[in-house]
């Protein structure tokens, strides 16, 4: 069992007011950004890469589906690897793997190998997520980390504005290549800059002396609302990341939205969630840090509006719909991954949100193959295919009900009485 004594707690507390530690959440803002970039690029270029690769609509979500196993895969181990050599070296190594497959795919003609390379691309992207939870959450106190996360995660949403405006353009100017080869190079000067400026930080967990010697795959199986929180996110996702995949193939092929216009549509959603996430974050920080009822609602709005959006069927209704989809869309995931450091000690922490994520992404692989399949039997039904999106949120906000965000307390209690 590990003690800490107080002179070693007080000197974490001072050390976690350091400047230094916005310094830390900017940088792997800016990492998680660049990896959302990278993802997000697919979706407004999917219908050029398939009329040049001569791969047919409804086989185009096979991309998307084998970045995400890459992804989900990544995430799986690489936070217990985090845990082990620290965030900086992953975020690094993360940010140039990824940035060199996505170049990579930039230059490519086969169909095949592209798919092949979408996955390298998701396996090394993935290995940022838990770093940078590692690394954020060890300078920022626990009641500090609604509004942290809500920074960090707003990353996510900033990547499919950045990639919806700038990718078509370089479409039309350019070709799809360019946007992979520009989008690859900055992953890479990004990773450079986290390896040079990333330090790890002083804030240990409440948790950790309770964990000592466990293993941390027992703790983290055994871990209820940890689970129940994988599962939540997992049906969050499908509703966010099947949109963004197929919203821009599904308007411009099933309306006839212009692409360039259907871009617009899917940066404003994302716009939304870039103000929304540290909104929120900060919210619930001032409300005692309550992270399950504002998930819960925010979840439920997300399914309605996703049903609300098939009902649509022109760029104006799509236009004055997307902000309110985006907000549903976005503001659960800061209250979600707060949530994963107040369910678990620190030392396992970078592998609990590795684990947490990757469950959540599962939803980002299965949900293309979904939407396509429900796409094409419904002869190219727009509403089914956002019902399908709607289903997620929906069972989402069911199972957080169910989850105990303050379980901190009664472990910390139960500890106290067994030393009495």
């Amino acid at each position: 069992m590990i003690t800490l004594d107080p002179a070693q707690v007080s000197t974490n507390v001072d050390l976690s007011k350091r400047p230094y530690r916005w310094l830390v959440l900017v940088l792997c803002w800016l990492a998680f950004t660049v990896t959302s970039v990278d993802r997000s690029t697919w979706g407004p270029a999917s219908i050029s890469i398939g009329d040049d690769l001569g791969v047919p609509l409804a086989s185009l979500g096979l991309f998307a589906t084998f970045y995400y196993i890459g992804y989900v895969a990544s995430n799986a181990g690489s936070g217990f690897l985090t845990d082990k050599v620290g965030g900086r070296i992953l975020i690094s190594v993360s940010l140039v793997g990824a940035g060199g497959s996505m170049m990579l795919f930039g230059s490519t003609t086969s169909a095949w190998i592209g798919m092949a390379v979408q996955a390298v691309i998701g396996l090394f992207a993935g290995a940022e997520y838990a770093a940078g939870i590692k690394l954020i959450s060890s300078w920022f106190r626990p009641e500090e980390l609604g509004k942290a996360m809500g920074i960090y995660t707003s990353a996510t949403s900033l990547g499919v504005v950045v990639a919806n405006t700038a990718v078509p353009y370089l479409i039309e100017h350019y070709s799809w290549h360019a946007s992979y080869l520009l989008f690859g190079a900055v992953s890479i000067a990004a990773g450079v800059a986290c390896y040079i400026m990333l330090r790890p930080g002083p804030v240990v967990s409440k948790k950790a002396n309770l964990t000592e010697g466990r293993s941390v795959l027992i703790e983290l199986g055994r871990n209820k609302n940890l689970l129940l929180l994988a599962l939540a996110g997992f049906g969050g996702f499908w509703g966010t990341y099947g949109f963004i995949t197929w919203s821009n193939a599904l308007m411009i092929k099933g309306h006839g939205i212009d692409p360039t216009v259907a871009g617009g549509i899917v940066a404003i959603y994302a716009a939304l969630g870039v103000l929304g996430k540290p909104l929120i974050g900060w919210i619930a920080d001032k409300f005692n840090g309550a992270r399950r009822v504002p998930s819960m609602v925010v979840l439920g709005c997300f399914a309605v509006m996703l049903v609300v959006f098939g009902l649509l069927d022109n760029a104006v209704a799509f236009f004055v719909a997307a902000p309110l989809l985006g907000l549903g869309a976005y503001c659960y995931l800061p209250l979600m991954v707060a949530l994963v450091p107040r369910l678990v000690s620190s030392r396992v922490l970078g592998g609990a949100a590795g684990i947490t994520n990757a469950m959540w992404q599962i939803g980002s692989v299965l949900v293309p193959l979904a939407v396509g399949a429900a796409f094409t039997a419904t002869n190219n039904s727009f509403m089914a295919a956002l019902i399908t999106l709607a289903a997620g949120p929906f069972l989402g906000m069911i199972i957080m009900y169910f989850v105990n965000e303050r379980p901190d307390d009664v472990e910390i209690a139960l500890a106290d009485r067994g030393k009495a």
